[in-house]
């Protein structure tokens, strides 16, 4: 009888903590040297993604599809990297663990709706190269900027509604038990089983989102460059299939940066019993390297981007020279 007075207490009486704490890199050694380490991530996260942004917007010649996508991709980046670092040197900074219950839903937001963003995003910067080889003739009439602004807008907006809902759902649960995320930030998975009501309904959107922003962004990516190398393979000269296989270069880098950490992680935590401290170690930096090093994989691996790149060196070093000289 007691317990079901304590069962009908839970369901009748609604908890909604004023702060929640993010324990985070607690009792994890030497963590000021990993700190240090995040924010010069930053740093060059907000560096290089800030590059490709100006560039793309200045040079007309970059007002293309693929630079269109990769336009995008910047700016998922710069988003997710300043959604997530400045709060966790917050903490190291200012020894401040607490969250308020409103800002811990924001940051649970932006961060997985930029995280989102950037792979379906990866996605439709894989089309495109898929039909760049497979149909080179008919590319220009297929992808075009009005085609590649319309998915892209298209994402945003899918994003905006299912990340939405998804942290929506958060508030109709009750923290009676503890206020304690064992996370480096407002995670949803850590956040929602925190909670002593029926949480069913959040697990689900948490496979869902899953399986939409993990899995089937690979299914499709893989698809696309099967696709590729069929394409590949009916070209007689190596020399052909390099050029064309040169394309797709910067591509797979971030493809790999981007999701092979998080599928490691996941494969880790199935196959034997993964320490918390290493999870979280493991998914901060999943979500901190990407945005530092996409920029650099495309700027260092795409030829307009390098020559635009000198190019502004040049003209920068002329200005130099013209202002000594007077």
């Amino acid at each position: 009888m007691s317990n079901l007075n304590s069962s009908l207490l839970q369901n009748t009486s609604f908890v909604r903590p004023e702060y929640f704490y993010i324990s985070g890199f607690s009792g994890i050694p030497f963590t000021k040297y990993y700190f240090i380490f995040l924010f010069f991530t930053y740093i060059i996260a907000i560096f290089g993604n800030s590059l490709v942004l100006i560039m793309i917007l200045t040079d007309r010649s970059l007002h293309v599809p693929k630079y269109i996508g990769i336009f995008n991709l910047a700016l998922a980046d710069f988003g997710e990297t300043n959604a997530l670092i400045p709060n966790l040197m917050k903490t190291f900074l200012f020894d401040s663990q607490y969250i308020s219950y409103e800002a811990c839903l924001a940051n649970m937001f932006f961060v997985f709706f930029f995280n989102n963003v950037q792979a379906l995003t990866l996605v439709v910067l894989a089309y495109d190269r898929f039909i760049a080889i497979r149909l080179p003739l008919r590319y220009n009439a297929i992808v075009n900027n009005s085609l590649m602004s319309t998915a892209l807008m298209a994402i945003w907006t899918f994003c905006t509604a299912l990340v939405g809902s998804t942290v929506v759902l958060i508030t109709r649960l009750s923290f009676c038990k503890t206020n304690v995320i064992k996370s480096y930030f407002c995670d949803y998975g850590p956040v929602y089983t925190m909670a002593c009501n029926d949480n069913t309904i959040n697990s689900v959107m948490a496979k869902i989102c899953t399986v939409l922003f993990v899995y089937v962004p690979l299914i499709a990516i893989t698809i696309s460059y099967l696709g590729i190398l069929l394409s590949l393979s009916k070209i007689t000269t190596w020399a052909g299939r390099l050029k064309a296989l040169k394309t797709c270069v910067s591509h797979l880098l971030v493809v790999g940066i981007c999701f092979l950490p998080v599928l490691s992680t996941y494969i880790a935590a199935l196959t034997f019993s993964l320490h918390p401290n290493a999870r979280i170690v493991s998914t901060s930096l999943s979500s901190a390297l990407p945005p530092m090093l996409n920029p650099i994989m495309y700027v260092l691996n795409t030829k307009e981007f390098k020559d635009l790149l000198l190019k502004m060196l040049k003209k920068r070093s002329s200005m130099r020279a013209k202002v000594l000289t007077k």
